[in-house]
């Protein structure tokens, strides 16, 4: 029996031995020789460290699954890139080259990506809420707003990081106020982002006919050798400048020419041209026949490829003013309170309109998570942003500063400012004509692009698919191409519209959301105090006045 217990014991010992041989072959050790790796570098080992570091991430394992956040492996814990193998059944190894850091952009490229995305249309109507607020008021309030919205932005981009234990790394600012704020926050925000989708798209399809009609127009006149004179208030240099309606008050867009032909032309075939050839009648019907089935199209990553021409037209046009300005010089006549006949005050009532505009101007807050989650160093994410909206204000006070400074006054008065400064220039002006088509090209690129947001956002959370059928897409495209249609006939004023669709907007994405977020987070923490309560509560006040103020001027 003893013999017997020896032999099977002797036995039980080499089947263990060989389990744990197998074992071992399975679950390689970290370590692996030089002479295993597959790689470029024959001498490249995997070092002591990373083999500890390799237990420990095991050992967490162990302790509990990785949706748990306070039992998950640390940031110390977890190798570096440069330590990471991919271990192969025949004894090799594979070193991960890490993708996730040449994905990242340096800060000089995330900076001017804020840049880009936040220089929009709103850079046309700037000259024009300057000319609204009074000169020296409009500098300052834009400076103010300019330092209020970055603020706010900040508060969105660090609303992430301020919930503890909890992984944030994939969240957006619509599901922090789902976290915050429950139900409400989340559909609140993504209701108010998807308005300011739509109200970017009928602006988009004010200008675009804007933009289409005057660049029509320069094109048949050349063609036709027909020399036009405007027989409104004008300048009469070569760099000529008009007042499109000098009797309005509202500002809009439409222009009332009286056409004095001075070679040789056909009188009724250009009353022709003109009947069919309306800015504010035929133009916006005739883009429906190539904007609405670009929007039907099921991606618009084609669309993505040519977001570049944003940034040439920006530039163009600050050459654009450039030129203009030093050719046209500075009329500047400072009047603090009293109006004249060719000035107007330094401070008016109606600021209310450029805080408007300026909210929409500097607004970002809905994507401003994911731009910066690119950044190549996280850590100077508030600095990059910083500098960001700085680049942004002085293009704004640059563009804005500029082309009140230098219109014309006298012989025309600064009322004359529209709000597309572009209508101030007539359509024979050639450097005008070069930025109005790039401009259109640009917005013909962007509008599928804010079309196919509006879908994915709206047919995401109504059926669960970004594509439900081509009868709820076109639906959907209708409505909104739509409403772009009407206003583009009977309410062509591009400032109201952007003033109007900032502040509703910048009520709940830049105000009040963002606030009761940064509030609620330092409540939670214990951090709140009464003037961090007293200031946001102010802010909230501010958009409600902002927004309350746009309907009464």
């Amino acid at each position: 029996i003893l013999k017997l217990f020896k032999l099977l014991h002797g036995t039980t010992l080499m089947l263990l031995c060989a389990c744990v041989c197998a074992r071992a072959r399975v679950f390689r050790p970290f370590h692996v020789e030089p002479r295993n790796i597959v790689d470029d570098a024959q001498q490249e080992r995997v070092s002591a460290e990373a083999a500890i570091l390799n237990s420990r991430v095991h050992y967490y394992s162990r302790l509990t699954g990785s949706s748990d956040r306070l039992l998950s492996p640390p940031n110390h814990v977890i190798p570096q890139p440069e330590e990471i193998y991919i271990y192969s059944p025949l004894g090799t190894a594979f070193k991960v080259r890490s993708s996730e850091s040449s994905s990242k952009n340096p800060s000089i490229v995330t900076i001017f990506a804020v840049w880009n995305t936040m220089m929009g249309t709103s850079i046309l109507s700037i000259p024009w809420g300057i000319k609204q607020a009074g000169f020296t008021l409009g500098i300052l309030i834009l400076i103010f707003t300019g330092l209020l919205m970055l603020y706010c932005c900040y508060i969105v981009l660090h609303s992430p990081k301020s919930i503890p234990y909890v992984d944030t790394s994939n969240w957006e600012f619509p599901d922090v106020c789902r976290f915050y704020l429950g139900k409400f926050g989340q559909w609140s925000s993504l209701v108010f982002s998807m308005v300011s989708l739509i109200g970017a798209m009928v602006i988009y399809w004010v200008l675009m006919s804007n933009f289409l009609y005057n660049s029509g127009q320069f094109i048949y006149n050349y063609a036709n050798h027909i020399n036009v004179s405007d027989a409104t208030l004008g300048t009469n240099g070569s760099e000529k400048v008009i007042c499109p309606n000098p009797n309005t008050d509202w500002g809009g867009n439409s222009t009332h020419e009286i056409l004095l032909l001075t070679n040789s032309g056909n009188t009724s075939d250009i009353s022709s041209f003109g009947h069919w050839w309306s800015k504010t009648s035929t133009v916006p019907l005739y883009l429906i026949v190539l904007l609405l089935p670009l929007l039907c199209f099921r991606s618009a990553a084609f669309f993505a490829r040519f977001t570049f021409l944003g940034t040439l037209s920006v530039i163009y046009l600050i050459a654009l003013v450039t030129v203009k300005a030093v050719h046209l010089g500075f009329h500047l006549d400072f009047h603090w309170f009293d109006r004249s006949q060719f000035y107007v005050p330094e401070f008016r009532s109606l600021f209310p309109q450029l805080t408007g505009v300026l909210t929409l101007a500097f607004f970002i807050h809905n994507c401003i998570i994911t731009l910066m989650k690119s950044n190549r160093h996280q850590e100077n994410n508030v600095r990059d942003l910083s500098v960001a909206y700085l680049l942004v204000g002085l293009t704004y006070l640059y563009v804005g500063v500029l082309i009140f400074a230098a219109f014309p006054s006298p012989p025309l008065s600064k009322e004359c400012i529209e709000p597309n400064f572009l209508d101030n220039f007539p359509s024979s002006d050639i450097m005008v004509f070069v930025a109005r088509s790039f401009l259109l090209f640009q917005m013909i690129t962007v509008y599928p692009l804010l079309g196919y947001l509006v879908r994915v956002q709206l047919m995401g959370q109504m059926f669960g698919s970004h594509y439900p059928s081509f009868f709820h897409v076109l639906l959907l495209n209708v409505m909104v191409v739509g409403a772009g249609v009407l206003m583009a006939m009977f309410y062509p004023n591009v400032g109201s519209i952007i003033r109007y669709s900032g502040a509703i907007c910048g009520l709940a994405l830049v105000f009040i959301l963002p606030s009761l977020v940064h509030v609620k987070s330092l409540r939670r923490r214990g951090l709140l105090r009464w003037p961090s309560m007293l200031f946001h509560s102010l802010l909230i006040l501010l958009g409600f006045a902002n927004l309350v103020a746009q309907f009464i001027m």
